[in-house]
């Protein structure tokens, strides 16, 4: 900050224009993770959304009796008891959450609003389906639980259209999104 005029230096130039690798993997370090969560969580949306005997209330592989099969073993089991009040109604809302979360991390809009969702999504999911797993590693939902904490802190400075619209807002156009 110089004389109430914000600076930014995102790298270090050399002669000749180069700039330092290190600096470049830096700004786009949380990249591949944003891709990762974001076609891993579309693609669950549009998994449950096209398995018809997942949409069922009761059935081998429904989401109603995947909800009765936890709900005693759920750390919170309040949780569950809504499910199982509309078992197809929880269902697509669950894959639509993915879905927007998904899509919103892909595009890195409202990123951190969509990192929050999937945050809140994989810790609802930890604590009533995959809660009884032992040990409790074996459980993939913790994991991606904290793996969305980055992108709740950090956003997406990069590659994405929040950055876009921040940029065309300071009047910089695209400049500063696609770096």
């Amino acid at each position: 900050m110089t004389h109430g005029v914000r600076t930014e230096t995102h790298s270090t130039s050399y002669p000749g224009g180069r700039t330092d690798w290190r600096d470049a993997a830096t700004r786009h370090a949380l990249l591949p993770l944003r891709i990762f969560l974001g076609v891993t969580f579309v693609y669950a949306g549009l998994d449950k959304l096209t398995d018809s005997a997942f949409m069922q209330a009761a059935g081998p592989g429904s989401i109603g009796d995947l909800m009765r099969t936890v709900r005693d073993s759920a750390a919170v089991p309040a949780l569950v008891d809504p499910a199982l009040d509309n078992p197809v109604g929880f269902g697509h809302a669950i894959a639509g959450g993915e879905l927007a979360v998904g899509i919103g991390t892909l595009l890195g809009l409202f990123a951190r609003l969509a990192a929050l969702g999937g945050a809140l999504i994989s810790l609802s999911l930890w604590l009533t389906v995959s809660w009884a797993s032992d040990p409790y590693y074996y459980g993939n939902d913790l994991p991606y639980m904290f793996c969305w904490v980055p992108l709740v802190l950090a956003g997406a400075p990069y590659w994405s259209l929040d950055a876009l619209i921040r940029g065309r807002r300071r009047g910089r156009g695209q400049a500063g999104a696609w770096r």
